[in-house]
């Protein structure tokens, strides 16, 4: 007779957490306020503010936009603020950086409308293995939101675990 085949992992209680299912499908772009400076060195205000006018801004309906400068020159904050400001209603997501800081925001908005009381007293395993690039920031991010909650938390596949709690016995 054969023997039965027991799904340990199933039968194990874990609830894996995929930060995969939080990704942002939106488009990424980078706006380099380079291409605005006079020389690749200095912001003229009036030129500024006329192409912020004249730009056809429709070409960053719905993506995310990253918005930074490339060049070593001194950009005022002003600059920044009003770029951003051109973009909102426009752009999904504008944020100060580069694609890495705009992917942590992304996820860190997708994060904000988690219900994390849902894990409490649970055993999580947040899942290690991605088809997207991850950041760092925000795996801690995560691990910080978990642990007031969980039972346990563990990083990598649930047959495969890396142990990162465990709530102390009261």
């Amino acid at each position: 007779m054969a023997e039965e085949i027991i799904n340990r992992v199933a039968a194990s209680g874990l609830i894996t957490f995929d930060l995969e299912d939080y990704y942002h499908p939106g488009e990424r772009v980078v706006y380099d306020l380079k291409d605005n400076l006079f020389m690749e060195a200095i912001l003229k205000e009036k030129d500024f503010r006329a192409f912020l006018k004249e730009n056809d801004w429709s070409v960053y309906e719905g993506k995310n936009v990253a918005i930074y400068c490339s060049v070593d020159a001194i950009i005022p904050t002003w600059a920044y603020m009003l770029l951003a400001l051109r973009l909102e209603g426009i752009a999904n997501v504008v944020v100060f950086g580069d694609l890495k800081d705009l992917e942590i925001k992304l996820f860190r908005d997708a994060l904000s409308t988690v219900d994390f009381e849902q894990f409490k007293d649970t055993r999580v395993v947040v899942k290690g293995c991605s088809k997207v690039d991850m950041p760092t920031e925000v795996y801690v991010d995560l691990s910080q939101r978990l642990k007031p909650l969980v039972k346990s938390l563990m990083f990598g596949e649930p047959c495969s675990t890396v142990p990162l709690y465990k709530k102390p016995k009261i």
